[in-house]
């Protein structure tokens, strides 16, 4: 039987920054990825941006990262180009809520920055007391909190407490007008998420999409290249990555995790097991008999609900946005014609229903616009239903660039239901898991199971659905690595 010290269930970005954190410290790392290649979520036919990346992890990928504009499309032709806190007509003209926008982006990415210290290690528990080096280390990471919000003053600080739990619909309106620039804005707090932007919270999902400063990046090379550079970094520690081979279950003895065994019978050995699934596909994995009642309950009812969907065209020119020059072609391209027009694209979702109007982000590529559909349903998913949803955002693309339809020559639509089947996320969900304020820091992914460890020991949650959450940053997979050495199981 062959014997690593850690296998890596997933060969996603974060199953692979966890490998190559390990194999960095001398174990010996397998991942097992199911799929015939390694990125998951931040596979090519799925992503095509990188957001909320810190300058660290960057230069740890070694990958070349532009940074880009992003262009708010008006059906009047009055597009919006924004860059960090900066906002102007694509044509050059000054904006009407400039200032303001510049203001409001200012507080807020202020705001993200003082709770990102708490994205860069795991949530605190003080499990080893006050006294002790972890418990002083966590005590340091919460002091840096403590001292940002001080340095906010009293009354950005009562801003803070006040903003924080509100929605982006009203935080957002309540500084600028509404039209394609607070669109933009709201369509950003609920990306993935099952909200709209008057849903309570949704100003801490912006926040955190703001935690690097709401810097948006693409990949030389597409998002292709984001996800090998992963496994270069994997590969250059010593660790094995193998595709295409499932795991039928985690092998469970004397309550703790001894290795996997794969669907065809073959048993792999190993002190810890890391998963990059969600915690309930990985009680499954290990058997529910291990896990007490509760704690199954509660990975149950993790929301994690897909609200995304993918659609890739393939083209055979490249096509022409109206009123964009060359350059902003290039930009990332949203179709969020107000904050109004993002709520009522959700309203359809909770019944079942595709968007009459659906939120988009578009990417032009070598021979293909990238796009990200928000606000589809999960559930009842047919072919007739898929090619509806292609049209629908075929038909959205044409009004902004009139000849397009007849550019496409495949489209390729990917709903949340074959994004879970895809890469094993819960629900298809962008982040594994709702960003919502009852599911992150301790209550990450569910209450008890917060320092990615599991009942089961030597079984840890290395994905997305672990602290701090999604976005294409290796946290959650660093931070799981670190935790199986502290708690020196190997």
């Amino acid at each position: 039987m062959e014997t690593f010290d850690v296998i890596v269930i997933g060969a996603g970005h974060n199953g692979l920054a966890a490998a190559a954190a390990l194999g960095a410290r001398g174990k010996r790392v397998c991942v097992l990825e199911r799929s015939a290649g390694v990125g998951g979520m931040a596979d090519g036919r799925l992503a095509h941006l990188v957001y909320n990346l810190s300058e660290a992890e960057r230069r740890r990928l070694g990958v070349h990262l532009s940074e880009v504009d992003t262009v708010s499309l008006a059906r009047d032709g009055r597009h919006v180009a924004i860059r960090g806190g900066s906002a102007a007509y694509a044509d050059g003209g000054a904006h009407p809520d400039a200032a303001a926008y510049a203001a409001l982006h200012a507080r807020l990415v202020r705001f993200a920055g003082v709770l990102a210290h708490l994205a860069e290690a795991p949530p605190p528990g003080f499990e080893g007391g006050l006294t002790s080096l972890e418990g002083l280390r966590e005590i340091a990471r919460l002091g840096k909190v403590g001292l940002g919000l001080k340095r906010l003053g009293k009354a950005e600080m009562r801003e803070f407490l006040r903003v924080v739990l509100s929605n982006a619909f009203d935080t957002v309106l309540d500084e600028i007008g509404d039209g394609p620039l607070a669109g933009a804005l709201t369509a950003d707090a609920v990306r993935g998420a099952w909200a709209g932007p008057r849903s309570p919270g949704t100003v801490f999902s912006l926040m955190y999409r703001l935690g690097q400063g709401g810097r948006v990046f693409r990949a030389e090379g597409s998002m292709g290249a984001v996800a090998a550079a992963y496994a270069e970094k994997a590969r250059a520690a010593g660790c094995d990555i193998r595709v295409g081979v499932p795991v039928a279950r985690v092998v469970v003895e004397d309550d703790r995790a001894v290795g996997v065994e794969l669907e065809g019978g073959v048993r792999i050995a190993a002190q810890a097991v890391l998963s990059s699934a969600g915690p309930l596909q990985t009680m499954l994995l290990a058997g529910v008999a291990h896990f007490d009642v509760e704690a199954a309950r509660r990975a149950r009812g993790m929301r994690a609900k897909g609200s995304a969907a993918k659609v890739n065209f393939a083209l055979s020119g490249r096509p022409l946005f109206t009123g964009l020059s060359e350059a902003q072609h290039g930009a990332r391209l949203v179709v969020a014609p107000s904050a109004a027009a993002v709520e009522q694209s959700f309203n359809p979702a909770k019944y079942g229903e595709l968007p009459k109007a659906p939120v988009l982000e578009m990417v032009l590529e070598d021979g293909r616009l990238s796009v990200i559909a928000t606000h589809v349903p999960y559930e009842g998913w047919t072919d007739a239903r898929r090619a509806a949803l292609g049209a629908l955002v075929a038909e959205t693309v044409e009004a902004y660039a009139p000849g397009f339809a007849s550019l496409v020559t495949g489209t390729e639509v990917l709903t949340p239901a074959d994004i879970a089947a895809m890469t094993g996320a819960p629900g298809g969900h962008w982040h594994h898991a709702e960003m919502g304020l009852d599911q992150v820091l301790t209550l990450r992914p569910i209450a008890g199971n917060a320092r990615y460890r599991l009942a089961v020991g030597g079984l840890y949650l290395c994905g997305a659905s672990a602290h701090p959450g999604g976005d294409v940053t290796g946290l959650p997979g660093r931070n799981a690595a670190g935790q199986v050495l502290a708690d020196g199981v190997l």
